[in-house]
């Protein structure tokens, strides 16, 4: 079932589309707090995105920009600016369409049905790890951090995913290592130390310090 993220600050405007995508079996989340919205996209994970242009706190090109940073998710604006200069930016800044304002909730449906169908033809899934405001990105081996982005190695992205997926659990040394044996054919253990250390480095340019704990004897850990 896919799901559809609703940035639109108009109540009665959001609910209407919420309850109309709902009736078509797709599973909807609206927006409420426009202060922080790249967390609750992150935890949402949809397939796709409607966003107002004219938004509390940060307009709609912003958020464009910001999502695009760590996700190729559909995104389609829907505003009453629908001037050519408006249709023009929000397809520059990274949207795939634009409707205008008022719209038929029945055209909105044919146009969130078209374009997933263009998009998901074949399968795809969740490529984001968030924790604290820090977003892994599985598609390009990236860590994201308020607007700060750095690439990491295989074996420290590989490290960096495991301890997320384990968050608040400690993850033993001989786990890591079996994670980076799984393409090559033998990792020494000061492999782990060095790209341990490279990856802490990474991580405290982009403002990350001690988001890998280390648990003496047993291995490491982020909470």
């Amino acid at each position: 079932m896919h799901k559809i993220l609703i940035i639109e600050d108009d109540e009665i405007i959001a609910k209407s589309i919420e309850k109309e995508i709902s009736n078509w079996g797709f599973t909807a989340k609206r927006i409420t707090d426009f202060q922080d919205i790249i967390p609750q996209f992150v935890e949402f994970d949809p397939q796709l995105v409607l966003l107002d242009i004219t938004l509390p706190f940060f307009n709609g090109y912003h958020w464009c920009t910001e999502i695009r940073k760590l996700s190729k998710v559909p995104i389609v604006f829907i505003s009453s600016a629908s001037d050519n200069m408006n249709i023009v930016m929000a397809m520059n800044m990274g949207g795939d369409d634009f409707i205008a304002k008022p719209f038929d909730l029945h055209v909105l449906i044919a146009k969130i049905q078209a374009i997933l169908r263009r998009t998901y033809d074949f399968s795809t899934q969740s490529n984001l790890l968030e924790h604290n405001g820090a977003i892994l990105n599985i598609n390009d081996n990236s860590i994201s951090y308020k607007g700060e982005k750095v690439e990491l190695t295989k074996n420290e992205y590989k490290i960096l995913q495991t301890l997320l997926e384990n968050k608040g659990k400690t993850v033993s040394r001989d786990n890591l290592m079996i994670k980076l044996w799984e393409t090559d054919n033998y990792v020494e253990e000061n492999t782990l130390n060095v790209n341990i250390t490279r990856l802490r480095r990474k991580l405290e340019a982009i403002g990350l310090k001690n988001f890998i704990k280390t648990k003496k004897g047993l291995g490491y850990i982020i909470n």
